[in-house]
């Protein structure tokens, strides 16, 4: 597979920021959460203030995509916004590294600065996409970027869990200590890191009006507002990319919800604290190379079937999810998961490159993170009605959990039906 020097660079950027949605938002920080930062506090009170200071970030990126995606193309600052925001978040997951017990006020507010920093840079190395990659290769380095996050991500969470398992054999001189250190590794690892695409990968590609407003002053917050209803105005008119974000918002929502709640979801059917982490584990290695796969089949089917085959497994993922029982069968749904995640997400990523002009490339991705930031709102609601009705009428707390999870495939019915009937760019349709 024959990739150049910036197309790497821009890819590798996944390894090093990948390392904050394992490591902390999904491995250590809810843990350190609940025992150290929160410790003697009732459980449904720490539940509440950690659902606040993810809402509080998510809200925030929510809001903001559009209009920082907007500011960067007409100010020609998508590089500049990229590195600002990286390192907010390279910040943030540092100085968690150095709070006292009970400190859970400071690890909400360091945890929302680095999930800022995380999910905003992720407007602006979206956007990089089209400007990196030519049409005919977006595939396959929107697809090497997830597989870098997933391969990366994944061997420094194995590094951590060593670390907080085994604090004396990496000396640490206790667990506390141990997971202290994973928050600062993963500042560390995702600055070493994101050198190569500070270094390689250049702003480009700029149109007249960009190069007017390369150098101004005086760009002012009615002129971004101006130029983002320009833009909303244009996404609606264009009904690829307005029925797309339609479909992509829904069938994300289901990808989300599944990651989100895959963790309860075990809990609830009593796996313990070490299997849900090996899972995890799990999930990013087989999320590698199952995203380079996926370069294969989308040179052969297509973006448009090969997202469509995705959804597809995700449904069977929803049905079968609701019978287990066993560790060993949440291995191999965590697999399953790992196989199609990485996947559905890069070609999504491309698809959407395909049908966006370029010099608007980080205001349309604004958008395009405004609906990934919204979605997990859709399917943890309807988990919570569904099995909220299936207990009430059924009378089984057991298969009200089974029968919420079944719903979730309903939004990635819905999805891809959308998807269905929307004209495929790699047959010039």
């Amino acid at each position: 597979m024959k990739i150049n020097r910036e197309e790497f660079s821009w890819a590798f950027y996944d390894w090093a920021n990948s390392a904050f949605s394992t490591t902390i938002i999904a491995g250590f920080f809810p843990f350190f959460f609940k025992e150290f930062w929160n410790v003697g506090v009732e459980p449904e009170l720490i539940t509440l203030r950690l659902a606040i200071a993810n809402s509080i970030s998510g809200l925030l990126i929510a809001l903001l995509a559009p209009f920082l995606g907007a500011w960067a193309d007409f100010s020609f600052g998508k590089k500049k916004f990229l590195t600002g925001f990286a390192f907010s978040g390279i910040f943030g997951s540092m100085a968690l590294s150095f709070l006292d017990s009970g400190s859970w006020q400071w690890a909400s507010f360091f945890y929302i600065i680095a999930s800022i920093g995380f999910f905003g840079g992720n407007i602006f190395y979206d956007s990089f996409l089209p400007l990196v990659a030519p049409r005919k290769d977006l595939d396959r380095v929107s697809n090497l970027g997830y597989g870098l996050g997933y391969l990366g991500g994944g061997l420094l969470l194995v590094l951590n869990v060593l670390w907080s398992k085994y604090p004396d054999m990496f000396g640490f001189s206790s667990t506390e200590n141990a997971v202290r250190g994973s928050f600062l590794s993963v500042g560390i690892w995702w600055a070493l890191f994101s050198i190569p695409l500070l270094v390689f990968v250049k702003d480009k590609k700029y149109t007249k009006k960009n190069r007017a407003n390369k150098n101004n002053p005086h760009i002012t917050f009615l002129m971004i507002l101006r130029e983002l209803h320009k833009t909303l105005k244009e996404i609606i008119k264009t009904r690829t990319v307005f029925y797309f974000l339609i479909a992509y918002w829904l069938y994300i929502d289901g990808v989300h919800t599944i990651i989100r709640m895959a963790v309860i979801y075990g809990s609830s059917i009593h796996l313990n604290t070490q299997d849900l982490i090996s899972a995890l584990i799990l999930t990013q290695f087989v999320g590698f190379p199952a995203s380079l796969i996926y370069i294969k089949l989308a040179d052969r089917f297509g973006v448009k079937k090969s997202i469509l085959a995705g959804i597809s497994v995700y449904v069977f993922i929803c049905i079968w999810g609701s019978t287990i029982d066993s560790s060993f069968e949440f291995y191999i749904l965590a697999g399953i998961v790992g196989l199609v995640q990485g996947g559905v997400q890069a070609l999504s990523r491309s698809y959407y490159s395909r049908i966006i002009p370029l010099e608007k490339s980080a205001e349309f991705f604004g958008f395009y993170n405004m609906l990934g930031k919204f979605a997990v709102i859709i399917g943890p609601i309807l988990m919570a009605i569904s099995g909220y009705l299936a207990i009430e009428f059924l009378g089984n707390a057991d298969l009200g959990t089974r029968v919420s999870i079944v719903s979730v495939a309903i939004l990635f019915a819905a999805g891809g039906l959308v998807l269905w009937k929307l004209p495929d760019p790699d047959n010039g349709e």
